[in-house]
């Protein structure tokens, strides 16, 4: 049986070279795509593949709030994450959501179909220089800074963080997340007196400083 899998990322560049570079495996089927983190989450409802490939930086819902997601609703699927990023932090964060692997962009052409087969036999892949953070991280065991978006706010928190970052009103966030305009704007102010912030522009500097949006 083949092995179905989701294409997650913003790029429809991207998504397309990958899409060619699978089909030429026949063990491999593109069972869908997803251009935005929200939408990754509901696809991975709709048809269980076996792999979801998600960049790390995604529009709506970012790749470690996605994956925690779709881990925590289907423990068996496997997230390969691919990203630009080989921050220590990034990297932490999406293989504590669940990721089993994290590949370089730099890489990702070359390492992607070893990075399939690692995951599908239940191992871990990490691309060369990010298993390096990986080692470097243990071996300092360096704490998660106080300031980090992922030790301040709850997840809900930085749902809300990343909608306000990408420019979204309070009434487009409380049906995208299916609340109320008022637990929106509970949120935002809850926010804001943890962070010490008192404007939304300080608020959307820090959503691209922590890696909560790519804007």
């Amino acid at each position: 049986m083949k092995l179905k899998i989701i294409l997650a990322d913003d790029h429809k560049i991207v998504r397309d070279g990958l899409r060619t570079l699978l089909a030429r495996n026949s063990e491999i089927t593109v069972a869908g795509e997803a251009e935005n983190g929200r939408a990754t989450v509901q696809l991975a409802k709709k048809i269980s593949p076996d792999i979801v490939i998600i960049d790390v930086a995604m529009p709506d819902l970012n790749g470690i709030e996605a994956t925690r997601q779709i881990v925590a609703e289907n423990p068996g699927i496997k997230v390969i994450a691919v990203s630009m990023h080989s921050d220590r932090r990034f990297v932490s964060e999406m293989l504590k959501a669940g990721a089993a692997a994290y590949l370089s962009k730099d890489y990702v052409f070359d390492e992607l179909e070893t990075a399939i087969r690692a995951v599908s036999a239940n191992k871990v892949y990490l691309s060369p220089d990010i298993s390096g953070v990986v080692v470097d991280n243990y071996v300092r065991r360096t704490p998660e800074p106080e300031s980090s978006a992922y030790s301040l706010l709850s997840v809900r928190e930085r749902e809300v963080v990343q909608l306000i970052a990408e420019g979204k009103t309070a009434k487009e966030i409380a049906d995208q997340l299916n609340v109320s305009v008022k637990t929106v704007e509970t949120h935002r102010t809850n926010i804001m007196t943890k962070l010490n912030i008192h404007r939304l522009a300080e608020l959307t500097k820090y959503a691209i400083r922590e890696g909560l949006t790519s804007l």
